[in-house]
């Protein structure tokens, strides 16, 4: 945002912040939203880059095309379980797992 326009929203006692101060979250709960998202988010590029479609995907795991999209789309009632499973069958390796958990991870890798 512009200094200039924040100083103005400011001026006019609207409080800037991230989605994180207004949620009053805490590191650690900002730290697991931002790791789901992020798995969330490499379910869906994974799964793009082998050309399936959400039910492809869903029969490869077990579950249905809707819970695919619920898992692409950082739905929160979609377990991390599922959702670890789901890159270790689209070819993500563990150790790609845990470098995607520690922020190691290059967006743009192959899975092996």
């Amino acid at each position: 945002m512009k200094q200039q326009k924040r100083k103005q929203l400011e001026e006019k006692g609207f409080r800037i912040g991230s989605a994180s101060d207004f949620l009053e979250l805490i590191p650690e709960e900002e730290s697991y939203i931002e790791i789901r998202l992020e798995i969330s988010g490499l379910v869906k590029s994974q799964r793009r880059k082998r050309g399936w479609t959400q039910q492809q995907l869903a029969r490869a795991i077990g579950s249905s095309q809707s819970r695919v999209a619920k898992m692409e789309a950082g739905e929160p009632s979609t377990s991390l379980d599922l959702m670890i499973k789901t890159l270790l069958r689209l070819g993500v390796s563990k150790t790609q797992i845990g470098n995607l958990l520690t922020g190691n991870l290059n967006p743009d890798f192959e899975p092996a």
